[in-house]
């Protein structure tokens, strides 16, 4: 009941009857793909049913489910592989072509794809490398996370309170204004900082991990792992060298989450980016931008 995806799944069904080959239809089509659980699945039997549902009448509407076509591969102008996609192997195809080692030599490299014949060419591209620049910019596709650290000053602050016999008394509170650390800066030691993660997120989106490496002059404020009641309900796990969050549930939008470190040993230090991930769905990730900062006694 109340079930948003089985809402978008009878939509679906009507614009695979009225415009299947419609820019809305194939776009729904992308949001409801996006936001199964584990990959498999919505939130239940029902709308999951309703979903599959939709998406067959989607194929037949537009016409998808009989490609007949050819598709050519070529890298850097020279033949690969040519597949041949029919209703008979749409779902077996070989829909792979695969570059490693030292066939991607350093330059510029490009992969065009060629069809020939009738039907709609879906394709991914992914990439993983071993990176040795110095300063790793941030990166993200689906989700995007920004990390920015903060300088924390004392500011005397009081408030009015009830005193022992409820009388109006000033009373001291801790109070804090934050200042934006930027990349190079310079610390003393002893300084409290404020390290917050800005994430955006396109879709909605369940069992995310976020891991901030810590400076290995810095050491966080909270020494024990657990509940800590951000925004994003995260479980919270103080590492050696790393803070890890834990989010179940994260939601269209942009979001943040805090934790405290405080600068202590002298020296020059790095922290690597930010990473984050889906831990069901490892191709949703991304990073944030490394960070370099020194600590003068």
């Amino acid at each position: 009941y109340g079930s948003e995806y089985e809402a978008h799944a009878y939509y679906l069904k009507l614009l695979a009857r009225t415009d299947p080959k419609g820019e809305l239809a194939s776009r729904l089509v992308k949001y409801l793909l996006n936001n199964r659980k584990h990959a498999t699945y919505w939130n239940s039997t029902r709308d999951t049913a309703l979903c599959v549902e939709a998406f067959a009448d989607y194929l037949r509407g537009s016409g998808e489910h009989k490609p007949e076509m050819t598709v050519e591969v070529y890298y850097n102008g020279q033949l690969q592989k040519a597949v041949e996609i029919t209703p008979k192997n749409l779902f077996a195809f070989d829909n792979k072509f695969v570059l490693e080692g030292e066939a991607v030599a350093p330059g510029k490299h490009q992969v065009e794809l060629r069809r020939k014949g009738a039907g709609p060419l879906y394709y991914n591209g992914y990439m993983t490398n071993f990176t040795l620049e110095d300063f790793i910019t941030k990166a993200g596709l689906e989700i995007k996370v920004e990390r920015k650290y903060y300088r924390l000053k004392r500011v005397d602050k009081t408030i009015k309170a009830a005193g022992s016999r409820g009388q109006v008394v000033d009373q001291k509170v801790e109070k804090y204004e934050r200042e934006e650390i930027p990349n190079l800066a310079t610390l003393k030691s002893g300084e409290l900082c404020e390290i917050e993660l800005e994430i955006q997120s396109k879709n909605d989106y369940e069992y995310l991990v976020f891991e901030d490496p810590k400076p290995a002059g810095f050491e966080p404020v909270d020494l024990r792992s657990g509940y800590t009641g951000n925004e994003l309900g995260a479980y919270m796990e103080f590492r050696d060298n790393r803070v890890v969050m834990f989010v179940r549930a994260l939601a269209r939008g942009k979001h943040s989450i805090s934790y405290r470190m405080r600068a202590e040993i002298p020296g020059q230090f790095s922290a690597l980016p930010t990473r984050a991930w889906a831990m069901y769905a490892p191709e949703l990730r991304a990073n944030s931008d490394e960070i370099k900062l020194k600590i003068e006694d």
